[in-house]
């Protein structure tokens, strides 16, 4: 298991933050409650989900790459 003060670990927790954001950006009610704030921690939920929906497509390739690394590499 990587741990947060690696960078493995660090990428794996920018994925994980962008990834569940982006989920949580598709929820309506948790949409307008949680990541219509722009500013604080809210606000970087808020880019997190933008940046996990716009780019979703390196975003998934990445995920896929970091669990390959992860189960084989390491």
């Amino acid at each position: 298991l990587p741990t947060v003060y690696s960078l493995d670990g660090l990428l794996v927790f920018g994925l994980l933050l962008v990834c569940t954001c982006a989920y949580l950006r598709k929820v309506p009610r948790l949409r307008t409650w949680l990541l219509s704030e722009r500013r604080g921690i809210w606000g970087v939920c808020h880019k997190a989900a933008v940046i996990g929906t716009r780019l979703h497509v390196a975003v998934s390739v990445s995920c896929l790459l970091m669990a390959f690394y992860i189960l084989v590499g390491k």
